[in-house]
């Protein structure tokens, strides 16, 4: 499921986004994704090509990895984002919601750390 006011569009500094053309409330669930579930082998192949960007960490152990299907992959990042994502391990799905009023034409943002408020650096902006 994914909300139908939502749309791909180049970003100024990120590539491509997630934007809506209509007002969002808070709490409203925009998309749910079904998930591809690969092993922590595979999430070491995949970490050395350009899906490493894409993908997420899965499990209680966070060993393993996924692919979203759907927009989840483009949604970028912020620290002060405004959805957050919850992973469902056992249906396989990842769930954005929003967690304040958004305006039509802003871009849908998501903390890749997870909480959506969480400022810790992320690896791209990490020194590691």
């Amino acid at each position: 499921m994914i909300l139908p006011t939502l749309f791909i569009a180049p970003t100024q500094e990120m590539g491509r986004g997630i934007f809506t053309s209509e007002d969002i409330p808070r709490d409203t669930v925009i998309e749910i994704s079904p998930v591809i579930v690969m092993t922590g082998g595979e999430r070491k192949l995949l970490d050395q090509t350009l899906l490493h960007d894409y993908i997420f960490e899965w499990g209680a152990d966070r060993k393993s990895c996924c692919m979203a299907l759907g927009y989840v992959p483009l949604y970028n990042h912020s620290y002060r984002s405004n959805c957050e994502y919850e992973m469902d391990f056992t249906q396989r799905l990842i769930t954005i919601k929003t967690v304040r009023f958004i305006k039509a034409g802003e871009e849908i943002f998501i903390n890749y750390n997870g909480d959506w408020n969480n400022a810790s650096p992320v690896w791209f902006d990490s020194d590691q």
